[in-house]
């Protein structure tokens, strides 16, 4: 499941940078008033803002989504392992009952 969650990570984060990269910035339309041709993008002359955000909130929320799981299964993890060492390393107090013919040895005072 971690390994799932890890590789998901990886792809929303690199969809995330390219989307952001590929944006342009807030003054790059005012080459278009005065005449230039950057108003003829693929995404019409309106510009790819509300398309593109929407894709940039969805893949934000996945990137938070993601990121939570893994510390929540990185903690989980690391709580199991945790307690796996420690049954491990307790020693039973008592190896073996008393017997009724054994001699139990009296305690100092």
């Amino acid at each position: 499941m971690e390994q799932f969650v890890l590789i998901m990570h990886v792809i929303v984060s690199v969809l995330l940078i390219a989307l952001i990269l590929s944006q342009q910035g807030k003054g790059a339309e005012v080459g278009a008033s005065f005449g230039s041709g950057a108003s003829q993008t693929i995404f019409g002359s309106q510009g790819s803002g509300n398309f593109l955000t929407h894709v940039t909130a969805v893949l934000v929320a996945l990137f938070f989504i993601t990121s939570l799981s893994l510390s929540y299964l990185a903690a989980r993890n690391t709580q199991l392992e945790d307690l796996d060492t420690l049954l491990k390393t307790v020693e039973p107090a008592v190896t073996q009952p008393a017997t009724p013919d054994q001699e139990i040895p009296e305690t100092q005072k």
